[in-house]
This record gives C-alpha cells, sequence and structure tokens, in this order.
C-alpha cells in the first residue's frame, strides 16, 4: 500500500454502532502498552515555546476528576508509596461526559486516587498517550473531522493540535524514538502520522493510509482502524483494524516520517480485532477480538514485522459477544488480562511456553460498567479499570506472583471514564 494522504470517509452507520457499544452509549476505543525507551527529546534545550491558551485547572466540584487510557510507556520508575499523576480520558460530547482531560493522582502504595480538577480545550479526548520523556500528554480529539492534540507537562497547558486527516480517531501512540505521534481513525479506516517537535507540540501530519483493502468482513461497512503501534523491534508500527479483520504491518520512514506496508495479517471473517498487546519476549503477541468475542496467540516474525494469527480462544464469559476491549500483559511476561465490556469483568489468562500459549484461569467482576480501558501503573503493582457506563475507575492489586487482582478501596467517579494513564 502506498504512502501519501486519501480521501477520508464520513461518518457512516458503523461509528455509531461504535458509540452505541462504546461512545455515547457504549463503548469503543481502545489502548496499547509498547515498552519505549526513554529517549530525550532531539533538542536538549528546546526554544522557549510561543505562548498559547492554558488550559483551565478545574476543581474536583466542577470536573472530570481523573480520566485516560495508559497506552503509552511508563516514563520512569514508580515510588513504592506517594502520588502519582493519573490522567482520565472521556467523552465531551455524551450526556454526563466529562469537561476535558481528567487530573487526579494515585498512590502507589495503595492505589487511592484523589481528584484534582480538569485540561480544558480538548474535545472527546477518548484516549490519551504520554511522551518516553514524561513532559508531554497527547490525546485524540474523536470526532468529525478528528484530530490529536499536545498537552505540555506538568503544568497542563494545552500546546496545539493537528488534523489527523480522518474522522472519529480512537487511538493514539508514540513512536519509542519520542519523534513521531501514530493515531488510529476508526471512522474512516485510515492511520496517520505527526512528527513531533522539541516542545512536544506537534508538526504538520507527514502521511495518512486508508485501509482500503481487504473487503471489510461480516457486519462491517468499511474499514475501521482501532489501534496503531510500534512493535518490540522498533522498525515495524502494526495497525489493527477491526472493519478488515486484518493487522497491517508497516515500516516507518524515520526521516520522512512516512508508511510502507510490508504484511498483512487476516483473522478468521467477522472476528473484529480489536487490541495487540505483545509478549516482552516479542516474539508472541495476543489479539483481542471484538465481535466474536475471542482472544488469539500470535506469532511475530521482527525481521519481517509480519504476524501469524493462531486459533481463536475462549474469553471465559459464555456464549454471546462480550465485546473484548483490550488486553495487558505484566511485565515479567507471565499473565495476561482482558477487558470484556458486557461480562463487565477481566479475564485473567496464564502465559505458557515462553509466550506461546494462554491459559485460561478465571474471569474477576470489575465492579463497574464496561470497562473500555485497562492500564498497569509504571511498575505493574496495580492495574486501572475505566468503566465507561458506569463512570467509575476501578483500581487493583496485582500480586506479581499468582497473578491474582485484588481491588484497592472503593471505585474513583469519573464522567464517562473511557481511558485511564497512570504515570
Amino acid at each position: 500500500m502506498s504512502s501519501g494522504a486519501r480521501p477520508s470517509r464520513g461518518m457512516d452507520g458503523d461509528w455509531t454502532r461504535r458509540r452505541f457499544v462504546g461512545a455515547l452509549a457504549g463503548a469503543a476505543g481502545a489502548l496499547a502498552a509498547v515498552p519505549a525507551c526513554a529517549t530525550p527529546r532531539a533538542d536538549p534545550e528546546p526554544a522557549e515555546k510561543t505562548p498559547l491558551p492554558k488550559a483551565t485547572a478545574t476543581g474536583p466540584s466542577g470536573s472530570a476528576a481523573g480520566p485516560s487510557g495508559s497506552a503509552s510507556v511508563p516514563v520512569s520508575p514508580a515510588p513504592s508509596s506517594g502520588p502519582r499523576p493519573l490522567f482520565l480520558g472521556t467523552y465531551t460530547s455524551g450526556e454526563g461526559g466529562g469537561k476535558g482531560i481528567g487530573l487526579a493522582t494515585y498512590d502507589a502504595a495503595t492505589g487511592a486516587v484523589t481528584g484534582g480538577g480538569v485540561v480544558t480545550g480538548v474535545d472527546n479526548p477518548s484516549f490519551l498517550a504520554a511522551h518516553p520523556d514524561g513532559l508531554t500528554l497527547y490525546a485524540v480529539d474523536e470526532q468529525t473531522p478528528g484530530a490529536v492534540t499536545a498537552v505540555g507537562l506538568p503544568g497542563n497547558e494545552v500546546l496545539n493540535s493537528r488534523s489527523t486527516g480522518g474522522s472519529g480517531p480512537c487511538h493514539l501512540s508514540v513512536h519509542p524514538s519520542g519523534r513521531w505521534l501514530l493515531s488510529a481513525n476508526y471512522a474512516s479506516g485510515s492511520v496517520a502520522v505527526h512528527p513531533i517537535e522539541a516542545s512536544g507540540a506537534l508538526g504538520e501530519r507527514t502521511d495518512l493510509v486508508g485501509h482500503t483493502s481487504p473487503a471489510p468482513g461480516p457486519g462491517q461497512q468499511g474499514p475501521h482502524a482501532h489501534q496503531f503501534i510500534t512493535a518490540p523491534d522498533g522498525g515495524h508500527l502494526l495497525a489493527v483494524d477491526l472493519g478488515t479483520d486484518t493487522v497491517y504491518s508497516y515500516r516507518l520512514d524515520d526521516t520522512r516520517g512516512t508508511l510502507t506496508e510490508v504484511s498483512r495479517a487476516r483473522t478468521r471473517p467477522g472476528a473484529g480485532p480489536r487490541h495487540l498487546t505483545f509478549h516482552p519476549g516479542g516474539g508472541y503477541a495476543y489479539l483481542a477480538n471484538e465481535a466474536d468475542n475471542t482472544v488469539t496467540v500470535c506469532g511475530y516474525d521482527p525481521a519481517a514485522g509480519r504476524l501469524s494469527v493462531g486459533e481463536p480462544q475462549s474469553t471465559g464469559t459464555g456464549s454471546g459477544t462480550s465485546y473484548p476491549a483490550q488486553l495487558l500483559v505484566t511485565p515479567n511476561g507471565s499473565f495476561a488480562f482482558l477487558a470484556n465490556r458486557g461480562h463487565n469483568s477481566l479475564t485473567r489468562y496464564a502465559i505458557e511456553a515462553d509466550g506461546a500459549r494462554l491459559r485460561l484461569l478465571d474471569t474477576v467482576p470489575v465492579d463497574g460498567d464496561f470497562p473500555r480501558h485497562i492500564a498497569f501503573s509504571p511498575d505493574g503493582r496495580l492495574l486501572f479499570a475505566a468503566n465507561q457506563r458506569s463512570s467509575t475507575v476501578t483500581v487493583f492489586r496485582v500480586d506479581q506472583e499468582s497473578g491474582e487482582l485484588r481491588r484497592a478501596g472503593e471505585p474513583f467517579a469519573s464522567p464517562l471514564a473511557v481511558c485511564a494513564l497512570p504515570l
């Protein structure tokens, strides 16, 4: 597939379905956590930022005290105790939604969450990611036309926004080099690349690739890019498309910021792949399939950037569709967790054979409604679940030996919580 901008499709019935299942009435937006090295910015002494309108930090009484999706990698080791930043993603256009990016803190030892206000000036920030150096936060603006926004930390100042060239962006991630922002346009079925400037602000888009083939799967009206991440080898980018039942592999030109397709991996028709997570060893990945309520173990060839999709496995949630949302793998590679939105649970798997096998252990109630996104704290000892329909964030302690989950206090209230990003 050649690079270059393609015409985008407008919002269609499928985006309506996405919003029913996830957004205003349900859910759709995922997170991907790919290990990124804390590479310093290109400029050791960034030029002075051009003054821009600052976001207002509203007190807990008037804001979405806490949302966003831990998609990027922890930027520094977390202390064993004390307050750490937590960003929360939400929908601002939905009934009962937030007013922007929620601000909160959490105690690294107890998991207790405290609200801290909101960053306004960002519409529908349904997914969040942090730069590896921890100085900038990025958010999608899930609307038509779609955009991505940069927020400077720790001052929570909106730096700028850039068009994604498509509609309904639902996921973004930062390339491990810290030089490129990758985003997925769900409604128009395309992926975009933006350069990251020394200040953390975003440059003009360098590429936009539409998933025009293969043909959409059963029940889909078009392509629906749902995730765009960097593989552990650092040389390939993987785009998961729910509408075409395909994971696309690209090579990124690290000078020009353009994409070249190198491989495609097809799931079975109608699977609806949504979210991909790698094993720390780099040779295997795990794929959550939204439409047919399964997970699959995938082999990965880092030299070629080629993914091989295995046989579908149970989510442990019974018959019917439970809208699997996202998978996480523990830092030690021993366990995987799957968020089930319809079942309101987290499935726990043991990872065996050096990553080649998932063994279902049990499901754990999430104590919330519609867990849209899950994320680990930087040390992997806490798991955060953003529950969209109950407008809460549930925090679990993760046993490092058994993978057992124990709830850490009562769920934290956060308007239409669709993403939780702990740093």
